[in-house]
């Protein structure tokens, strides 16, 4: 198997796209301040927008969208063909592992930061005060979902081409095996000139 520049080009493209919503859900998440109520004595929560939620679920389904692209072209390296032993072989299963190891911390991560920052703390308590903190999501939780979709990137790309080499085909693999029906005929230039 040759590596195909579409399937390189809309994985990369995936991924980054996946990277770039990582980054606007880390810098949208969602703040929030103790206000008091104007009715009674309680204190409640009033959060900013929502936007990191949104971007952080687009990030997921972007990056298994690449995933799923990246594993449909390899054929998630058990089911397609055998690998040819050596060097590329081990290079790829190490890159598979680690693609699957960052694919998966990157959508925990993305997938929990989403998840906490559309929790939001209604009301707090009866008393008045203000040094009440409300529950939001923790700084870097996008970000180190982002780091790891790089990280995913990159062991896709590195899987993607280590998988391409290795994988030459049943014919390449099996070359000058077979029953041998059809023989060769060499002609011998001195014999045939005599005659």
């Amino acid at each position: 198997m040759a590596v195909s520049v579409t399937i390189l080009v809309l994985i990369i493209a995936l991924h980054l796209i996946a990277f770039v919503f990582a980054i606007g859900a880390e810098r949208r998440r969602s703040e929030a301040k103790v206000v008091p109520d104007e009715y009674d004595d309680r204190t409640f929560c009033v959060y900013t927008t929502d936007a990191s939620t949104v971007y952080g679920l687009a990030a997921v389904s972007l990056l298994l969208l690449s995933h799923a692209v990246l594993n449909a072209a390899t054929r998630c390296l058990c089911c397609g063909k055998g690998l040819v032993s050596g060097c590329s072989a081990t290079c790829a299963i190490i890159s598979f592992i680690l693609s699957w190891a960052s694919f998966l911390a990157a959508e925990g991560c993305l997938l929990a930061g989403s998840a906490r920052n559309a929790y939001h703390t209604k009301y707090r308590g009866y008393f008045v005060s203000h040094d009440l903190s409300c529950a939001t999501l923790r700084k870097g939780v996008f970000a180190a979902g982002a780091a790891l979709t790089l990280l995913s990137m990159l062991a896709s790309i590195l899987y993607y081409w280590a998988h391409s080499k290795a994988d030459t085909g049943f014919w390449e693999k099996h070359r000058n095996e077979g029953l041998g029906l059809a023989t060769q005929h060499h002609h011998q230039g001195a014999d045939s000139d005599k005659a």
